[in-house]
């Protein structure tokens, strides 16, 4: 035991959290039963990428870079799509972890080890260990782009300055939003930018970006990948006109539910500021046990020392932040795996207030230990019921319908362990179950219980019934309904 600790002290934190991450990963998907629907989504399009070819790749959605990074994989290496997804995911969070705990150790020696069991036990992003994700592959090239960023700052010469470019660049084919890591450089950089001196950073930071997007559009217009319609929709998603017109509405749309007059005219500060505090408040849940030393004033107090020393993290928080209310008020909807990026931004800040806190309260900081440790194995060690009457409603479908029926899946990983793809759900269950779809499909994959009344009378209706039941031990079931 004392041989093993002493190993483990001899370790970097970096090191400690690149194997620690990995050893996490592994655990979690050894628990895995069914993959979450985004992973089925790449998994079937890398399939149909190996098949038909990149060229094709544009046709199953607009981005699909991690779906091609599966099928060159699967082609060169000759392993499994999953295997092959869960092989970059492990790498890409391991990756994660090492340089946000390298990137500390840097600025702050003495906060590494606080960093190291940030990184590990930190919800916003170990809660997705078990999923196949491109946002893992975004966070792992935009940490490395803010890596590379602090380490170019300190000897800004063109290697570094086209190194960190590029992982820009890398981190956008998995998300696009990784574009506003440009922006934040240069406002970062802003100050010093037009000095004497500054004019060569200038140039580093405004050149290679200049360049890849001159090239990325040349080569889509050579591909015949390049067109108005799409153009004018990523343009769109951007505009603030947009934005601001559907902020009106929202506003409006919450005003006319209001009684008194004086509260219809603060709808859009009640809406602005409601939907700010929701993301907030998604930000300090995913922190989960990391969020307590900001309870004391010690934690706050290392918020001077992120913004000095981790500025550019600090920028790329403050746009992103201004992303993530922008998405809100244009659809309507957040969810934690939007917020996470956010979260890993602050890990140094976390990681500074934890410390701080330890200085101020060395016998709770290890409460805060304690649950934090929870909260690590929690993320990778799911005790709840597998979801295996997905499985198992998959495999009746690849035994019982015929290929070409034509069968409406509520989840459309039940058609891809069928072996037939994943359908993009067009319609709710509710709308497909409804009059005006009910001749479209012959077959229904519905998740519902037989006894529900509401079943019962739609199957009096109609000349079908209940051919097959899948449920696991707790109780979850897919009904397959059909002639």
């Amino acid at each position: 035991m004392q041989a093993l600790r002493r190993r483990l002290n001899s370790l970097s934190p970096a090191t400690l959290a690149f194997w620690g991450s990995l050893l996490l990963s592994l655990t979690a998907i050894l628990g895995v039963v069914t993959i979450d629907r985004d992973g089925a989504l790449y998994l079937d399009a890398a399939r149909q990428i190996s098949q038909q070819g990149a060229g094709q790749a544009l046709q199953f959605f607009d981005w699909p870079w991690f779906s091609v990074l599966l099928a060159l994989t699967h082609d060169i290496l000759g392993l499994g799509y999953e295997q092959a997804a869960y092989l970059w995911s492990s790498l890409f969070m391991a990756g994660t972890c090492a340089l946000l705990v390298d990137l500390v150790q840097r600025q702050n020696p003495e906060a590494s080890r606080w960093a190291c069991l940030v990184v590990l036990s930190l919800p916003a992003i170990n809660q997705y260990r078990y999923d196949i994700l491109r946002e893992i592959g975004f966070w792992f090239f935009s940490s490395l782009a803010l890596w590379q960023a602090l380490r170019w700052q300190q000897r800004p010469r063109w290697p570094r300055s086209l190194t960190l470019h590029l992982a820009i660049l890398l981190a956008a084919l998995f998300r696009l939003e990784a574009l506003i890591l440009w922006p934040a450089l240069l406002l970062w950089q802003w100050p010093a930018l037009f000095s004497r001196s500054g004019h060569q950073r200038l140039r580093q930071l405004v050149i290679p970006p200049l360049a890849a997007l001159l090239l990325a559009v040349l080569a889509l217009e050579l591909e015949g990948l390049l067109s108005a319609e799409r153009v004018a929709h990523y343009l769109e998603l951007i505009s603030p006109r947009q934005a601001l017109q559907a902020f009106h509405s929202l506003a409006g749309q919450f005003a006319s539910t209001l009684h008194e007059d004086y509260s219809r005219d603060e709808a859009g500060q009640i809406i602005f500021f409601g939907l700010l505090a929701v993301v907030l408040i998604k930000l300090t849940y995913l922190l989960g046990p990391l969020a307590l030393p900001f309870l004391h004033r010690s934690g706050w107090s290392a918020l001077a020392t992120f913004w000095q020393q981790y500025r550019p993290m600090a920028w790329t928080a403050l746009l992103y932040l201004l992303v993530l209310m922008l998405f809100f008020i244009r659809q309507q909807f957040m969810i934690s795996r939007y917020v996470s990026f956010l979260d890993l931004l602050l890990v140094p800040l976390a990681s500074l207030a934890l410390r701080q806190f330890a200085r101020h309260f060395p016998r709770l900081v290890r409460v805060i230990i304690a649950l934090a440790v929870v909260a690590m194995l929690d993320n990778v060690i799911s005790l709840s019921a597998g979801k295996t009457q997905i499985l198992d409603a998959g495999r009746w479908v690849a035994g019982h319908l015929p290929a070409d029926a034509p069968v409406f899946y509520e989840d459309g990983r039940i058609a891809y362990y069928a072996g037939r793809g994943y359908p993009h759900p067009q319609l709710s269950r509710e709308d497909a179950m409804a009059p005006g779809h009910a001749g479209a499909f012959r077959y229904y994959l519905i998740k519902a219980d037989a006894d529900e009344p509401w079943l019962q009378a739609w199957l009096q209706q109609h000349p079908l019934r209940i051919l097959a039941q899948f449920a696991n031990r707790r109780g979850d079931t897919v009904l397959a309904i059909g002639p």
